[in-house]
């Protein structure tokens, strides 16, 4: 595990099995966060769980936010290939080798904590990561939901531009899909997943 301090909140990285340690309290904040929109995802901490506890293996890390003790935030990371079943389908026929891409999964921050750059400290931090492990290429997805969605909060900003600014572009027509149940929805329901990938410098 390695730290440092932000201007507020202080960051440390937990890497394969140290990650252990923190999937309780990862799962407790996806559930909180991902609630919102565009997630708007009805989740428990049980599944949660036992879903984060195949991150605590050797190439995957956590960078967790901490506001003294309490963990208000974390970002994940693995390779792409620990997620070929999730994602070959995406990719296939785009001549792109997912063995030579690390994946920046999940970002999730409590809204109190928000504009203090932990935004750029995730990414930094597992791009310094992937690096580190020999990639090249980090993407991520998000999830696409349509710009007159009922549940879209007035004067929501999407995050593309921050995205953008820090060197992604979408893959066109890399898309995955996943289920899950929405706030207030009965049943899951499949939802689009965007790809989006950089070349590290």
């Amino acid at each position: 595990m390695t730290e440092s301090d932000g201007a507020m909140l202080e960051f440390r990285d937990y890497v394969g099995p140290d990650i252990t340690s923190v999937v309780a309290y990862l799962a407790r904040l996806r559930v909180t966060v991902f609630r919102d929109w565009p997630y708007l995802y009805d989740g428990d901490a049980e599944y949660e769980r036992d879903y984060l506890a195949r991150y605590a293996r050797g190439d995957s890390i956590v960078v967790a936010a901490y506001d003294g003790d309490e963990m208000v935030g974390a970002a994940t990371g693995m390779p792409l290939a620990d997620h070929a079943d999730d994602f070959a389908a995406a990719f296939e026929g785009t001549g792109i080798d997912m063995k030579d891409i690390f994946y920046c999964a999940e970002s999730v921050l409590l809204p109190a904590f928000r504009g203090q750059g932990a935004g750029h400290a995730f990414f930094d931090r597992r791009e310094a990561h992937a690096k580190r492990l020999g990639f090249g290429k980090v993407a991520f997805c998000g999830v696409v939901r349509p710009g007159d969605h009922p549940a879209r909060p007035e004067g929501y900003r999407p995050l593309d531009g921050f995205w953008r600014a820090r060197g992604y572009a979408p893959l066109d027509g890399v898309v995955a899909h996943f289920g899950w149940r929405d706030i207030g929805a009965t049943e899951a329901s499949d939802k689009p997943l965007q790809f989006w990938m950089r070349t590290l410098p």
